[in-house]
């Protein structure tokens, strides 16, 4: 997640009336109608960064539990759960509205193994064999950091992450942190000032 409507749609109840809308998700093997609101990121369109995830990465494991970390209205999560139908995917997010969007959004497409949790309310003894992020960088270094640290370290012992951040948003200095924390970070690709950085163990 690196824009929107304000810094709001990262609180965990958005202060902003309601604008219900639609998003249109169109990938090669994937079409879904998203209902989008007021508070959460990137409303008016899938977010570029996002759609350069989607297009970039490899199909996720078949099964087991995968994480979307920071679903929005759950353009990922969606896409993961189309991609791999016997996995559970776990859509989070501290955004309340964002998190009934995505159930929503999961139900209408009848993607019925997508789990749309507070950050808070994923089993501690959850591990997951894939995540995929368009990360918050706009919550700030310290709380990005305390972020990617929570939740990469409860990936499996093969399991990987795959993250999306603008160039100019520091996903070279990024990219240098998470090796400098022991894990194994490579840029997977680049397109349109987007990097994406592929995490293992």
């Amino acid at each position: 997640m690196t824009k929107g409507n304000g810094a709001h749609y990262f609180s965990e109840r958005p202060g902003s009336a309601s604008r219900p809308g639609s998003v249109d998700l169109v990938l090669p093997d994937l079409h879904l109608r998203l209902e989008t609101d007021s508070g959460v990121f990137s409303p008016e369109r899938v977010d570029l960064g996002t759609r350069v995830l989607l297009e970039t990465v490899p199909p996720p494991p078949q099964e087991g539990d995968l994480l979307d970390l920071g679903c929005g209205y759950g353009p990922i999560a969606l896409t993961m759960a189309s991609r791999a139908p016997e996995a559970t995917v776990w859509a989070v997010d501290v955004n309340r509205r964002s998190l009934e969007l995505t159930e929503r959004n999961a139900q209408t497409a009848r993607l019925y193994k997508v789990r749309s949790v507070h950050v808070d309310e994923i089993p501690d003894d959850v591990k997951f064999r894939a995540i995929w992020s368009n990360p918050a960088i706009r919550i700030g270094k310290q709380a990005l950091h305390d972020m990617l640290t929570r939740w990469l370290t409860r990936l499996t012992p093969d399991g990987v992450a795959y993250l999306v951040v603008q160039k100019h948003l520091g996903s070279d200095s990024l990219q240098r942190w998470l090796g400098e924390q022991g894990w194994q970070a490579s840029r997977e690709a680049s397109r349109a000032a987007y990097r994406i950085l592929k995490v293992t163990r």
